[in-house]
């Protein structure tokens, strides 16, 4: 008998999020397809878990047209979009070309990918992980940039979830502030990070394991009774005082 080898498409595989689900993929027994615009990381990465990857920015045009060439018409029955911004000013200092920018990175590209991948991940019953933030359950100041992209993530998978409903699962984790490159310029400062931490009921800030971990449950057969839901991955910021 004949067994198809399933891959998992894993963008911003670079990033902290996105490579802590790779590594625990690949430890779990599965192939993994990294998407990301570093090259020399991502081909380490790729190299250290002996996976195929593509490089490119979701923000050029016909990115998707590289990946999909890039796959093969391999069978996918996982998609990952761990890719995001930490957009925070005050709204008065804003510009409409922040707010696109912003609906691009976040929610157009993820639509634009799912999009591509989407009959394939219906034919092998496939599940879609996206990714939201604390910060559209819990209100913060000067989040307003990031804050709107992120909720349309979030009606996003409840709408594909009904959508592409029974063969495709869809979920998104909302993840409170993690340690990562992209948040290095909040967390530098030894101060303000132990003031963030304090913030959270579990008094400190997330890793990209946590994350990952719920990302991976949810990419898997092991959760195969959950669609439509966003699930807090946030030190309990969103519900606990």
């Amino acid at each position: 008998m004949l067994f198809l080898i399933m891959k998992k498409v894993i963008l911003g595989a670079t990033g902290s999020i996105g490579s802590s689900l790779a590594k625990k993929l690949v430890e779990n027994g599965d192939q993994v397809h990294l998407v990301g615009r570093e090259e020399a990381s991502l081909s380490s990465l790729a190299s250290e878990l002996n996976s195929s990857f593509t490089i490119c920015d979701v923000l050029e045009e016909n990115f998707c047209e590289k990946l999909t060439n890039d796959l093969k018409d391999e069978p996918i029955d996982g998609l990952a979009f761990c890719i995001g911004s930490i957009d925070l000013k005050p709204l008065k200092l804003t510009k409409k070309s922040d707010f696109m920018q912003s609906f691009n990175l976040n929610l157009v590209s993820a639509t634009e990918v799912i999009r591509s991948l989407a009959d394939n991940l219906k034919k092998n019953k496939g599940s879609i992980v996206l990714f939201s933030t604390v910060a559209v359950r819990q209100g913060f100041p000067n989040h307003a940039i990031v804050s709107s992209a992120k909720g349309a993530i979030e009606g996003l998978t409840l709408a594909l979830a009904a959508e592409f409903a029974p063969n495709v699962r869809v979920n998104c984790i909302a993840p409170s502030l993690t340690n990562s490159k992209m948040s290095n310029f909040l967390l530098k400062n030894e101060k303000v990070a132990d003031g963030i931490a304090k913030m959270h009921p579990l008094k400190r800030i997330g890793e990209g394991s946590d994350t990952a971990s719920v990302a991976r449950f949810l990419l898997t057969k092991e959760s195969s009774w959950i669609t439509g839901q966003v699930v807090g991955v946030d030190g309990g910021r969103s519900s606990v005082a």
